[in-house]
């Protein structure tokens, strides 16, 4: 069963943050196999935006509004969901937020709100979300949860510190949970994308030659799914340049810091601005 393609044809999925960027064009690969979708997102316009693409590409979607931070919200998504599809077989952990710039300037509030979003929220979503998991991989065993990290949850990166603990803490998160599930037909898969053409990006002004070249999102969301589908535990989007860094923090993180260290005023400026909370 586990060394089989993961069969995503017509599978009730959950998508969070799923009004714009990675999530919204997960939502479209997923409708073009036919899938049932939950969408969940803190506007109705974008998610109703995305629920008509979706049908235009041949799935059928609901819309969720919520603040996945407020209390008792990652709970009532997920039973919203499983009502409205009649179970689940993918939880997909998109939504998140970044706030970048020196630490000491970010605020509290900022910080808290990457904490509850990139990573206490999926912890409980996933949490609420296990026993219809289970009785999707139990039933047919092509079930899935699918963290979206970061480039940042593999290289820590100046001025992008809590955010990359949480995505740190998801990636770990998702390897310890893929252990529990051992044999239980639910496949769990992290997905490491660097720099992506979103509007979560839209706010820095790092480029390409201080290593933030932005891929464009289709592009980005088709190699996820084909990873998905292969039954990867790790995917892993970077261009090359990118990769190579993660390698080299591997061997001489003392490198890693020298090569970053040279641009680190220049980086400071490119990326303080950088906020989607």
């Amino acid at each position: 069963m586990d060394s089989a393609k993961l069969d995503l044809q017509g599978r009730r999925t959950l998508i969070t943050g799923a009004g714009s960027g990675i999530g919204r064009a997960l939502a479209l690969e997923l409708a073009s196999r036919h899938g049932a979708l939950a969408l969940v997102g803190r506007r109705l316009e974008p998610l109703a935006e995305t629920a008509a693409l979706v049908a235009d590409r041949g799935g059928a979607a609901h819309t969720i509004t919520a603040d996945l931070t407020a209390d008792g919200e990652p709970e009532r998504v997920v039973a919203q969901a499983v009502a409205l599809l009649g179970g689940l077989d993918v939880l997909i952990n998109n939504a998140g937020n970044v706030r970048a710039a020196p630490l000491e300037d970010i605020d509290v509030a900022d910080i808290q709100a990457m904490i509850n979003l990139n990573l206490v929220a999926p912890i409980l979503a996933t949490r609420a979300a296990l026993p219809y998991l289970r009785a999707a991989g139990a039933q047919h065993g092509h079930a899935a949860l699918i963290g979206i990290a970061s480039a940042s949850g593999l290289v820590g990166t100046p001025y992008y510190a809590t955010y990359a603990a949480t995505k740190a803490g998801l990636t770990r998160f998702d390897e310890a949970l893929r252990r529990e599930l051992y044999g239980s037909g639910v496949h769990v898969a992290t997905v490491y994308p660097g720099p992506v053409d979103t509007p979560m990006m839209a706010t820095t002004k790092a480029g390409e030659d201080l290593g933030y070249g932005l891929r464009p999102v289709d592009q980005v969301v088709a190699e996820i799914v084909s990873g998905i589908e292969a039954r990867q535990i790790d995917v892993n989007t970077q261009i090359p340049e990118r990769r190579a860094m993660e390698e080299l923090n591997a061997r001489d993180p003392l490198a890693v810091d020298a090569a970053i260290g040279a641009k680190l005023a220049e980086l400071r400026a490119a990326v303080s601005t950088h906020r989607s909370i």
